[in-house]
């Protein structure tokens, strides 16, 4: 009998040192209910990745699903304060409970859980993941979509949610400036290491509407994302503006008030 290489690529499957991949994969909470679950992902941060991930819970709430967000941006929480919510997360001996907003769209956050919400959260990266997960495993979620709010990048966090949550596909938001194509790919190819699918590419921030003639004004230039997305055959399903009364909105905690529908492609491609 050869050396095992432990390459088990190359063995027969008799072979006895022949091990099957291993799943790191975690189950929800037992008395939880979650149907699809969708991630929210960027190359880097700054392109409004959260703004996007609140608007499609939004959206898909409206259509009559019942929707949550799992923020997994640790460090930077912003979905609590863009539903005005300021209370902290409760639970009983089951688990987590996720708070609800207005219209009835579940939340759970880091910001839910600290005793101060504008408290930095100073963990190491291991940390940051362990808590993401156990928004997975210790929370009641009663959902038809779960929205998972990503860190942006391809660190620690974004790597324990490809591994540990049953992610149906990702949205990947990106913003027209010139570095967009190289941000689109690192995107790209994490998911397609986690074989993860991809629904298709967002582009934030893609221009201004004058408000008296109605011209778009592409502020960052011409977008680039088209081409980026259609490198990687992918649909570009969506060009958000920059738009005051949504930045206000946001601001206000009434981000369930905007009746902005840009994104109603994206959620067509998900439902």
């Amino acid at each position: 009998m050869s050396e095992c290489t432990h390459d088990c690529s190359t063995c027969g499957e008799a072979c006895g040192e022949r091990t099957e991949p291993q799943s790191f994969l975690k189950s929800h909470n037992p008395s939880a209910r979650v149907g699809k679950v969708y991630g929210v992902v960027s190359g880097k941060g700054g392109v409004g990745k959260s703004m996007v991930t609140s608007q499609l819970a939004v959206l898909a709430q409206r259509s009559g699903r019942k929707t949550g967000i799992l923020d997994a941006d640790v460090t930077g929480p912003s979905i609590p304060k863009a539903f005005g919510i300021h209370q902290r997360a409760m639970g009983d001996e089951r688990g987590m409970l996720p708070v609800e907003t207005a219209t009835g769209i579940q939340l759970m956050s880091v910001n839910l859980l600290l005793d101060d919400e504008t408290d930095p959260v100073l963990w190491r990266g291991p940390v940051i993941g362990g808590v993401v997960t156990q928004f997975w495993t210790d929370v009641i979620w009663d959902v038809d979509y779960l929205f998972v709010d990503m860190p942006p990048g391809t660190g620690d966090v974004a790597l324990s949610v490809f591994q540990s949550l049953p992610l149906d596909g990702v949205v990947i938001v990106a913003s027209p400036q010139e570095l967009v194509s190289m941000v689109v790919e690192k995107a790209v190819k994490m998911a397609e290491t986690m074989d993860i699918p991809i629904v298709g590419v967002v582009e934030n921030m893609s221009y201004l509407l004058c408000p008296d003639c109605g011209k778009e004004i592409p502020l960052f230039g011409q977008g680039k994302t088209k081409a980026a997305a259609e490198a990687h055959g992918l649909p570009l399903l969506a060009r958000m503006p920059i738009d005051p009364q949504l930045a206000q909105l946001t601001d206000q905690g009434r981000i369930e008030d905007f009746q902005g529908s840009w994104l109603a492609p994206v959620i067509d491609a998900i439902l």
